[in-house]
C-alpha cells in the first residue's frame, strides 16, 4: 500500500520513552477472599517493593516512590509500570529550585493605592509580607467584594493540574472555600482541552465521559480491530498523562500487540510522530484544519459506491437524508467527493477512496483527538467523525465504531473502576452566572456584554476579584497580549501558587503553596486500579503552606472556619474521604483495610467494572431499551435542535466550514501549538526534564527542512515567529516529521515578555499563545481555538535577552 498516492509508511521514531520492564501481574480480584466485613484476606498480589525503599506517591504522569536527600528527590517508578513516563524526572530538582515561592508577596502599587483596575505588568514591584498581613489583606478584600458587589463579582479561577491528590486538588479546594465564605462564585464550564466536543457530543450522540472513557478499550483493539483511522493521531506524550494518577502506561504495548496481530493504524496529522513507533502506523500528512473535508470525501465514497451500512443508519440514526443531500451536492451544488477533498486536504483522492473501502472490509475504529476541536468550528470534526462511523455501521461493536479522544490521555481505552474513589465535597454554588472557560478575557473586557452559548443567551458579569489556585492561564489561554489587558480590568488578583509562574508574577497578592511531594494525600483515578497513599516526601520550602491550611485560615478570619474544615485536620480528611471507597470494597466482598493499614501498605487494589462497551454497546444491542440521551434517542446526523438555534457557524448537520484564518503572503505558514512531551502543560517547566529538551534556553520549534532552506534557517538558529497578534523567539529544529508549510511549537514555555522590543512585546522563551486567536469555536460551544494559527518565521539575528522566566522576582528571596 505504500505506493498509493497521498500517504507514506511510518518509520520508527525515537520518542524518549523509558524502556519497558517486566510487569508484576496481580491475580484477579475475584480470586480474593470474599466475605462480608472488614479485615478480609489480602488479594494474592505482591506488596509494592518500592514502598519499602521510599515514600509512595502519585502524580498525573505516574505512580512512584521517592526519597529526599535534602536537596534532590530520588525517584523509583511503580514496579508494575511497563513504560514509566520520563516526565517524572521533573521532580528531581523541583522542590528547592529558585523558581519556588518562599513567602507571601504583595504588589507595591496595590499596597499604596488599594484595589481597583490598573495597568499590570510583570515588573518586580513585589513586597514581602508576613503571613498575618497577607491573610488579613486577602480576607478583607474578599469581604469587601462579597459584601459590596455580591459573589457574582468573584471569579473562582482554578484551571490546572497542580496535584494528583483527591484532597489537595486545588480546584476543589478553592471552589469549596468560596461556596462556604461567599455563597458561591462565577464559575467556568467545560475545558480548554475538550470545550467543543463536550458540547457537541451530548447534543448528537451522548455524554462526553462515556464516549471517551467507557467505550472501546485497548484490550478490545488487540482482540478485534483490523483498522484504526486516527484523526490527529494518538501520541504517547498525551497518554502518559492521567488526571488523578496512573499506575501502568499500557498504550504503546497495546498498539504493538495489535499491530503484531495485524491491526493497521492510520494517522491523519500534519506531524508524523503523532502516532508512536509501536503502532507501525501509516502517515497521512494533512493540511491542518481540513480533517472535515477528508471525512466528507470518505463519506461521499461510501454513499456513491453503496458501501455504507444503510440498515444501521436507518435503525440507529436520524437526519441522514438531510446530510446526504449536502454530501452529494444536491443542497448546494457542490459534491463533497474525494476529488473535492483532495484539493483542500493535500491527500490524494485515490488514497481516500481506498481508505473508505477499507473501512468496511473489516472491524474498523474511527477516533478523533482533542486537537481537531481546538480550532475554529471545532465542533464539526467531532460530529463528522461520528457520522462517518455511523455510515460504516460498526458503532457499539467490540473494538469498532467511534471512540472520541482515544489516546488523548491515560484515562481512555481502560476499564472503569467498579467502586468510587475519594472525592472532596465542594458544597453548593449559589451563583448561577458562568462562562465557557475559554471566554475569560471576553468577560473581563466586556462586562454586561451578551454572548450566545449552547442554544441560550447570557450576559458577562462584572468581576472585580480574581482568586486563582492551581493553574497558569498565561499557558493555556490564547492571545496573551489581550489577556494581559483583560486581567488589568480586575480590582484585585490573588494567586496561590508553588512557583513563580507568569500568573503569580502578574498578581497583586501571592501566597506560597506546597508542592505535592511536600504534603500527604490520596492518589486515585476512576480508570486506574490502584488507590495510592501519597506520603509526604520532603518538608515544605520556606513559608509555603497547603491550600487547605490557607483557606482554613481565611475562613477563620471570615467567621466560617468550622463550616469549611468541618473540624477535621488534613489526615482526618484523608481518612474520611477514604471511607466511601472502603465501604464500597467491603460491600463487594473485597479487601477493605482500615485507613491506617492502607496508609502503611502504600496502596490497595481497586476492582474494574466489566469491559462491556458502555452505552454504545447497549444501544446497539437494543435501541428501544437503551436509547441514547439525545432528543431522538438515536445518533443525530441532522439535529433539529441545533438547526433551531440558527447559528451560521454551527449548522444542523456536519459541514465543511474552513477557518476564517488562512495562510497568506504575510503569514504563509500554519503553526501547530499542541501539548508538550516534556511536562504537563506548563507545570514544572523550570525542572530538569523540561529544561533538557530546550535549545539555548528557549523552546524548540520544528520546521520542515524545505521551509527552513527557503528562509535561510539552520538547525539550532534562534528564530522569530510572528503575526499581527504578537511574536516569540524559539530555537529551530529541522525535521521531516513536520509536513511542509507547517511549524510545530508546543505550549508550556513560561511566558517571558520583553516589553521594550522594537516590534512590541516579544516572548523570548517561545510561548506560542502570543500568536494564537482568542475567539470561540462557534456560538454553540464557545471553546478555545488554541491548536492552530497562521504565522511567519525568520531567523532572529538581533540580540535577545536571556530567559528570566524561572528566576524569582527581584524582591523574592533566593531559594536555600
Amino acid at each position: 500500500m505504500s505506493n498509493n498516492p497521498g500517504f507514506s509508511k511510518g518509520r520508527r521514531l525515537h520518542i524518549g520513552l523509558i524502556q519497558p520492564r517486566a510487569a508484576i501481574l496481580m491475580d484477579s480480584f475475584h480470586r480474593s477472599t470474599r466475605h462480608a466485613g472488614r479485615g478480609l484476606a489480602e488479594p494474592q498480589m505482591p506488596r509494592n517493593p518500592s514502598i519499602a525503599a521510599g515514600a509512595s506517591h502519585a502524580s498525573h504522569w505516574g505512580s512512584f516512590s521517592a526519597r529526599w536527600d535534602g536537596d534532590r528527590v530520588q525517584l523509583t517508578p511503580h514496579p508494575e509500570d511497563p513504560a514509566p513516563s520520563p516526565i517524572l524526572g521533573n521532580f528531581a530538582d523541583a522542590l528547592r529550585h529558585q523558581a519556588r515561592i518562599l513567602r507571601p508577596m504583595v504588589r507595591r502599587g496595590w499596597l499604596d493605592h488599594g484595589p481597583g483596575p490598573r495597568h499590570r505588568d510583570f515588573s518586580n514591584d513585589l513586597v514581602p509580607v508576613s503571613w498575618e498581613t497577607a491573610l488579613s489583606l486577602v480576607a478583607t478584600e474578599i469581604a469587601r467584594v462579597r459584601d459590596s458587589y455580591g459573589p457574582e463579582a468573584v471569579y473562582g479561577g482554578s484551571y490546572g493540574w497542580s496535584s494528583a491528590g483527591r484532597f489537595h486538588h486545588a480546584q476543589s479546594q478553592i471552589h469549596r472555600f468560596h461556596n462556604v465564605v461567599c455563597g458561591g462564585y462565577v464559575r467556568s464550564v467545560n475545558s480548554y482541552s475538550a470545550g467543543a466536543s463536550a458540547v457537541i457530543l451530548p447534543r448528537v450522540m451522548g455524554p462526553f465521559e462515556p464516549l471517551s472513557r467507557h467505550n472501546v478499550t485497548w484490550d478490545q483493539i488487540c482482540a478485534h480491530t483490523d483498522m484504526v483511522l486516527a484523526f490527529g493521531g494518538m501520541p504517547i506524550k498525551n497518554s502518559m498523562i492521567a488526571s488523578g494518577g496512573i499506575t501502568r502506561h499500557v498504550e504503546a504495548d497495546a498498539m504493538a500487540r495489535a499491530a503484531a496481530r495485524g491491526t493497521e493504524f492510520w494517522s491523519v496529522s500534519p506531524l508524523r510522530d503523532d502516532m508512536p513507533e509501536a503502532a507501525e502506523a501509516r502517515w497521512l500528512p494533512i493540511r491542518p484544519g481540513t480533517d472535515v473535508a477528508m471525512m466528507l470525501g470518505l463519506a461521499h465514497t461510501l454513499l456513491t459506491e453503496a458501501l455504507y451500512d444503510s440498515s444501521f443508519v436507518a435503525r440507529y440514526c436520524v437526519g441522514f437524508e438531510r446530510f446526504a443531500s449536502y454530501l452529494t451536492g444536491e443542497a448546494d451544488g457542490l459534491p463533497k467527493s474525494a476529488d473535492w477533498a483532495a484539493e483542500i486536504t493535500g491527500i490524494g483522492a485515490d488514497a481516500m477512496r481506498m481508505l473508505a473501502r477499507r473501512l468496511v472490509e473489516g472491524r474498523s475504529l474511527i477516533t478523533v483527538a482533542h486537537s481537531l476541536q481546538r480550532a475554529q468550528f471545532g465542533e464539526q470534526p467531532v460530529w463528522m467523525a461520528a457520522t462517518l462511523a455511523a455510515m460504516v455501521g460498526q458503532i457499539g461493536l467490540p473494538g469498532g465504531g467511534f471512540n472520541y479522544a482515544l489516546g488523548a490521555m491515560g484515562h481512555t481505552g481502560r476499564q472503569i473502576n467498579a467502586v468510587p474513589i475519594p472525592t472532596l465535597p465542594q458544597g453548593r454554588n449559589g451563583v448561577s452566572t458562568f462562562i465557557p472557560v475559554a471566554r475569560i478575557a471576553d468577560m473581563l473586557l466586556n462586562p454586561g456584554g451578551v454572548f450566545a452559548f449552547n442554544g441560550a443567551t447570557y450576559v458577562y458579569p462584572r468581576v472585580r476579584l480574581i482568586h486563582w489556585a492551581g493553574g497558569n492561564p498565561f499557558h493555556h489561554h490564547q492571545d496573551l497580549n489581550r489577556l494581559r489587558r483583560a486581567f488589568s480590568e480586575a480590582d484585585t488578583i490573588i494567586v496561590q501558587e508553588s512557583a513563580w509562574t507568569p500568573m503569580a508574577r502578574f498578581a497583586d497578592i501571592v501566597l506560597p503553596v506546597t508542592m505535592t511531594l511536600e504534603r500527604e494525600d490520596i492518589g486515585a483515578a476512576a480508570t486506574d486500579p490502584r488507590l495510592i497513599a501519597m506520603r509526604q516526601v520532603a518538608p515544605p520550602i520556606g513559608e509555603a503552606r497547603d491550600d487547605f491550611v490557607i483557606f482554613s485560615a481565611l475562613a477563620a478570619r471570615l467567621g466560617l472556619e468550622a463550616a469549611f474544615t468541618e473540624g477535621r485536620s488534613v489526615r482526618e480528611w484523608l481518612a474520611h474521604l477514604y471511607e466511601q471507597t472502603q465501604e464500597a470494597l467491603e460491600n463487594a466482598g473485597l479487601f477493605a483495610p482500615s485507613f491506617e493499614e492502607f496508609w502503611e501498605r502504600g496502596e490497595i487494589p481497586l476492582p474494574s467494572a466489566p469491559d462491556d462497551g458502555g452505552l454504545l454497546r447497549a444501544f446497539r444491542a437494543d435501541p428501544q431499551a437503551a436509547p441514547l440521551p439525545t432528543p431522538s434517542g438515536r445518533i443525530e446526523i441532522f439535529s433539529e435542535t441545533i438547526a433551531g438555534f440558527g447559528y451560521d457557524d454551527c449548522p444542523g448537520h456536519p459541514t465543511w466550514l474552513p477557518s476564517e484564518e488562512q495562510p497568506s503572503a504575510q503569514t504563509p505558514l500554519t503553526l501547530v501549538a499542541n501539548q508538550p512531551a516534556t511536562r504537563l502543560h506548563s507545570q514544572l517547566d523550570f525542572a530538569a526534564h523540561s529544561q533538557s529538551h530546550k535549545q539555548k534556553g528557549r523552546e524548540v520549534v520544528r520546521i520542515n527542512p524545505n521551509d527552513a532552506l527557503e528562509r535561510g534557517i539552520g538547525d539550532g538558529d534562534l528564530v522569530r515567529l510572528f503575526n499581527a497578534r504578537g511574536a516569540c523567539v524559539a530555537s529551530a529544529r529541522l525535521s521531516a516529521d513536520v509536513m511542509p508549510g507547517v511549524l510545530h511549537l508546543p505550549t508550556g514555555a513560561w511566558y517571558d515578555p520583553e516589553d521594550e522590543a522594537p516590534e512590541g512585546p516579544l516572548c523570548v522563551h517561545g510561548n506560542p499563545n502570543v500568536l494564537t486567536r482568542d475567539v470561540g469555536t462557534s456560538q454553540l460551544a464557545q471553546a478555545c481555538c488554541g491548536q492552530v494559527t497562521v504565522v511567519d518565521i525568520a531567523r532572529h539575528d538581533r540580540p535577545v535577552r536571556e530567559v528570566l522566566a524561572h528566576r524569582p522576582p527581584a524582591f523574592a528571596e533566593a531559594a536555600p
